[in-house]
């Protein structure tokens, strides 16, 4: 008989309880949002990046187009170009400067054409004589 009480008290049945488990679940849970909070963020991150990026390559290139221009004095323009399947309104704003043979060139760049804020701005010097 005492074999068999012996027996009894070595099986000792072990596991989890309910609280230990919804505890665990809740912990489990917290993570998952928190993770998903954290790729949110990324994600919005990298498009941001990326929409500065495209625009700043869309105002380089129209410097670029403005500086081998043989026009002078350069004049104020606007337009649209498609890049990366999107477009892109720029504008080119012409300022003069102190020195009458060099103005200042600024191409700003917008996603749409209302926005009153530019996505990417850039601004370059041309001389007369270079022309």
């Amino acid at each position: 008989m005492t074999n068999g009480l012996l027996m009894r008290t070595k099986l000792k049945i072990t596991g989890f309880t309910l609280i230990e488990v919804l505890l665990a679940l809740s912990v489990f849970a917290l993570a998952g949002v928190a993770l998903l909070s954290t790729s949110d963020t990324h994600f919005s991150s990298l498009n941001h990046i990326e929409n500065n990026m495209l625009a700043q390559w869309v105002a380089s290139n129209q410097l670029v187009e403005a500086t081998l221009d043989e026009q002078w004095p350069p004049k104020n323009k606007k337009g649209n170009v498609d890049l990366a399947g999107r477009q892109w309104h720029w504008q080119q704003k012409v300022v003069a400067t102190a020195d009458k043979e060099m103005r200042s060139i600024t191409i700003e760049v917008r996603s749409d054409e209302e926005d009153t804020s530019a996505v990417a701005s850039l601004t370059t010097y041309v001389a007369k004589e270079n022309r």
